[in-house]
């Protein structure tokens, strides 16, 4: 079962191909017996080689930014018709629209379920509460605070010194 920083990891690069104007975003779960690379695909894809090398670089800036990871390798950079990042995680693929249409690895993984983003972040949500509910510990009763005041050892040390005479 994927932890909760890979949900937000992935709804945080589903956002920023949203924010890049990507087209037709998916979100695969990969079957677990059958796929052992990963949990989920974010496939996506952008209308030329510009937009979707713009789409990976705002994903790889957005999960650097607030997450502090990196994509373990990106591929087809250069070309821009397939790129390709993988965050262990979850892989991100953006395609050109014939490159999609072409390959469709909707189609080859036929055992995998579309996730919408609203059913990732409701499952997200469901998964913080239990978290929460298991972690949860009964609160106990706040003492009253004390001020703080030097200890006595120390007062009569301070109070037993000489003041100190002026020499003429």
């Amino acid at each position: 079962m994927p932890s909760t920083e890979s949900y937000q990891l992935l709804l945080a690069a589903a956002a920023a191909c949203e924010d890049k104007k990507a087209e037709d975003i998916r979100i695969l779960a990969l079957d677990p017996s059958e796929s052992g690379l990963t949990d989920y695909f974010l496939i996506c894809n952008g209308t030329n080689d510009r937009q979707n090398a713009a789409i990976s670089d705002e994903i790889e800036l957005r999960l650097k930014r607030e997450f502090g990871t990196y994509p373990n390798g990106v591929e087809g950079r250069r070309q821009g018709e397939w790129i390709l990042m993988d965050y262990v995680d979850f892989i991100v693929h953006i395609f050109s629209a014939e490159k999609r249409a072409h390959y469709g690895l909707e189609r080859m993984r036929k055992s995998a379920t579309t996730i919408s983003v609203a059913e990732l972040s409701a499952e997200l949500k469901n998964l913080i509460a239990s978290t929460r509910s298991r972690t949860a510990k009964p609160v106990a009763k706040r003492h009253r605070q004390r001020r703080w005041q030097p200890r006595k050892h120390l007062q009569r040390r301070l109070s037993s010194r000489r003041p100190l005479q002026r020499r003429l």
